[in-house]
C-alpha cells in the first residue's frame, strides 16, 4: 500500500490546526456524464479506492491506468477534532487537473478552474463536529488543446516531448482551522539596499481593536520586532534589520548561503492571540546592471539544469518529502546553482528545499497549446494566481509565463499572440517588479528580460562561433527559428542559452531517445564536457540550462536516470560545470 504525503504542504504559512486528507478515497469514472443528474455528491458507492494525492494514471495512485476518462468523482470520510468547536474551517487543495466542484456533507461549496494551482472553500457551515464526509468531481478534457497542460499529452500514449497526462487531485488536500479573525496573506518584498523587509498583509475579519505583531529573528537570535494597529483588513509596514547589511555574506541568500531569517506573524485582539502564522524569507535580489546579470549586487554566472519534475511512479506528484529534497541535493552535487521547472508550477515543498538548501528557481506556467480568446482567459488567470502562491520564495529568481511559442504558434505574423506576450510580460512586472520575466523563452523574444535561447548543436566548434559575437548569435536560427519576431530587436539585455545539450544515454531499462547519442561513459562525459565548456568560454553567455536533470518516460537524455541513478561520476559533471578539465573517466584534473 502506498504511503501518502503527509508533510505540511504549505511551509512557508504555517499554522498548527490543521487535519491532513490525503491517503485512501473512494473513486469512480464518470465517462458517460451521469455524476451530476444522478447526484452522486449525495449517494453514490464508486466501485474503485485511490490514494489521494497520486492521480489515477500513476502507479502510486493503485489504479496506474492509462485510459481516457475525462471525469471522475472522489469522495472520502474525515473527522472534525471536539477542540475546533467555534473556529472557522477552511478546506484547501494544493492542485486538481483541471476543473474542481466540491461537496461537503452533500452541500455544494464551490468550483474552481486551473490545474496548477491552490484553492480554498470556507466549509465552516457546511462542517460538523465528528465524521463529515467530502466529495470532488473533476473535469480534465484531454481535447481541449486551449487548457493550460504543460507537458501532459492528448494522446493515451505519450511519445515525443510530451508525457503521461494528470487527471485529478495531485497535490496535497487538507481542513485547516483558524479564529473568527485570521491572517489571510502576508506579501514579503526584501530591499537588500535599504537593509528592510516590506510587509503587505490581509486580515480576514479584522477588527480596529486588534494588532498584529511581528517577530523576525536569525539563526534563533531576535533580530526586531514591531506592532501594527489595524486600521483597516489590509496594510503595509517596512522593518528595519539592524543585525542585516549587504556586505555581510553572513545574512544574504544566495545558492552558495542560503541564510533564511525565520517570521512569526500573531494577530491579536488585547492580550488574546486569535492567529499566529510562522514563515521564513530570505534577503536576496536579483538585477540586471548595464546588461549584466546581478545576484545581490555582483555579477552572477547562472548554472541551471532543465527539470522536469515528472517522477517514474507518481508522474507529477512526488512520491515523498525526501525525494524532493534529494533532487535538489543532487542538482547542487553536480555543481548546478539553478533548475528551469520545466511547464510545470512546482510542488510548495519544492521551493521550501530550493529556499533552505540554495538553489536558484525559474517559474514556468504550464502552456496550452492553441491560441484562442479562452486560453488567453485561462493562462492569464492561472499565471496571477501562481505569482501569488510562489511571491515570497527567495530562490525564485526569474518568471517565464511562455515557452517557445507554446499557446501561440503564429507569433511571428499574429499582432494579437505578439500582444499577448507583451502583455504577459507586464502583467508579471505589475505583480512582482523585483525578479526577471522571460516573455517567450528560447525563441521568437517580443519583450524579455534576458535573451534566452534554446540550442541543440553538438559541436563545440559550431557553438563557440555562433556565440562569441551579438551579430553571429542574432542571426542564427537554432531550431530553424527567429530569435526575436520581425519589429522587435535585441536591446543588449544579457544572454543566456536555456536549452542545450540533450545527450542520450541509455543506462537503464527504459528505451528512449535525445538530441544526441553517446555510447558509453567516456564519451557521454567528453559530449557533456563539449557543450558546456562552449558556453562557458563564450564573452558573450552568462548563463545555461542543460536539458536535463533526469530521463523522463520516452526521453533518456538526462545526467540521472528516471529513478535518479547518475549515468557517471557527479564529481565529473560538477568538475566540467566549474570549467575545469578533466580525465573522463576518473574524474581527475589534467
Amino acid at each position: 500500500m502506498t504511503i501518502p504525503r503527509a508533510e505540511y504542504p504549505r511551509p512557508q504559512f504555517i499554522r498548527k490546526d490543521w487535519l491532513n486528507l490525503n491517503g485512501q478515497w473512494h473513486f469512480d469514472y464518470d465517462d458517460n456524464n451521469k455524476g451530476l443528474e444522478e447526484n452522486w455528491y449525495l449517494e453514490k458507492d464508486f466501485s474503485k479506492e485511490i490514494t489521494v494525492p497520486f492521480c489515477y494514471q500513476s502507479e502510486r495512485s493503485g489504479i496506474n491506468e492509462t485510459d481516457f476518462h475525462d471525469l471522475v468523482w472522489y469522495k472520502r470520510s474525515f473527522d472534525i477534532p471536539m477542540d475546533w468547536k467555534g473556529k472557522r474551517l477552511i478546506l484547501h487543495f494544493g492542485a486538481v487537473d483541471y476543473r474542481s466542484s466540491v461537496w461537503v456533507n452533500g452541500k455544494y461549496v464551490g468550483i474552481h478552474e486551473g490545474g496548477h494551482v491552490p484553492f480554498q472553500f470556507e466549509v465552516t457551515e457546511q462542517i460538523q463536529l465528528g465524521t463529515n464526509e467530502v466529495t470532488v468531481r473533476v473535469e480534465d478534457m484531454t481535447e481541449e488543446l486551449d487548457q493550460p497542460r504543460g507537458k501532459q499529452y492528448w494522446k493515451e500514449k505519450s511519445e515525443g516531448i510530451f508525457y503521461t497526462r494528470t487527471t485529478g487531485i495531485w497535490q496535497t488536500v487538507w481542513v485547516e482551522a483558524v479564529s473568527t479573525s485570521y491572517i489571510e496573506k502576508v506579501k514579503m518584498t526584501p530591499d537588500i539596499d535599504k537593509d528592510e523587509i516590506q510587509l503587505q498583509y490581509v486580515v480576514c475579519g479584522g477588527s480596529s481593536n486588534q494588532t498584529m505583531e511581528v517577530e523576525i529573528s536569525f539563526q534563533g537570535k531576535l533580530v526586531a520586532t514591531d506592532t501594527i494597529k489595524l486600521w483597516k483588513n489590509n496594510g503595509s509596514r517596512s522593518i528595519f534589520l539592524s543585525d542585516f547589511h549587504v556586505h555581510d555574506e553572513g545574512r544574504l541568500w544566495s545558492p552558495e548561503h542560503p541564510n533564511l531569517y525565520d517570521i512569526v506573524f500573531r494577530l491579536k485582539e488585547e492580550e488574546t492571540i486569535m492567529d499566529e502564522v510562522k514563515s521564513y524569507f530570505g534577503m536576496r535580489k536579483i538585477s540586471v546592471e548595464n546588461g549584466i546579470i546581478m545576484l545581490n549586487n555582483r555579477p552572477y554566472y547562472m548554472k541551471l539544469i532543465l527539470d522536469q519534475g515528472y517522477f517514474p511512479d507518481g508522474l507529477l506528484t512526488p512520491p515523498s518529502d525526501d525525494s524532493i529534497r534529494k533532487d535538489v541535493e543532487l542538482t547542487k552535487e553536480m555543481g548546478f546553482n539553478g533548475a528551469r521547472k520545466h511547464q510545470k508550477m512546482e510542488d510548495p515543498r519544492y521551493l521550501y528545499w530550493t529556499d533552505k538548501l540554495g538553489l536558484l528557481v525559474w517559474g514556468e506556467m504550464a502552456n496550452s497549446y492553441t491560441y484562442t480568446d479562452n486560453a488567453v482567459r485561462r493562462i492569464t488567470d492561472e499565471w496571477q494566481k501562481a505569482i501569488e502562491r510562489d511571491y515570497n520564495h527567495p530562490s525564485i529568481v526569474a518568471w517565464v509565463p511562455i515557452n517557445e511559442s507554446w499557446g501561440v504558434p503564429k507569433l511571428l505574423a499574429d499582432k494579437r499572440q505578439q500582444d499577448h506576450t507583451l502583455a504577459l510580460y507586464y502583467l508579471t512586472k505589475s505583480l512582482d517588479s523585483t525578479r526577471l520575466v522571460i516573455s517567450n523563452d528560447g525563441w521568437e523574444h517580443t519583450k524579455s528580460d534576458i535573451c534566452t535561447i534554446h540550442d541543440y548543436e553538438s559541436s563545440k566548434e559550431i557553438l563557440k562561433n555562433r556565440y562569441q559575437s551579438v551579430e553571429s548569435i542574432m542571426n542564427s536560427t537554432p531550431g530553424n527559428r527567429l530569435i526575436y519576431v520581425p519589429g522587435f530587436q535585441y536591446d543588449h539585455v544579457p544572454i543566456q542559452v536555456t536549452e542545450f545539450g540533450g545527450i542520450a544515454y541509455k543506462k537503464s531499462d527504459w528505451e528512449g531517445w535525445g538530441y544526441s547519442g553517446a555510447t558509453d561513459d567516456k564519451d557521454f562525459a567528453k559530449r557533456y564536457e563539449a557543450v558546456v565548456s562552449a558556453m562557458l568560454e563564450s564573452p558573450l553567455v552568462q548563463g545555461f540550462c542543460y536539458t536535463q536533470l533526469t530521463d523522463v518516460e520516452q526521453e533518456i537524455n538526462g545526467l540521472l536516470t528516471y529513478d535518479r541513478k547518475p549515468k557517471i561520476d557527479l564529481k565529473i559533471i560538477k568538475k566540467i560545470n566549474e570549467g575545469k578539465s578533466v580525465d573522463n573517466l576518473t574524474g581527475e584534473e589534467v
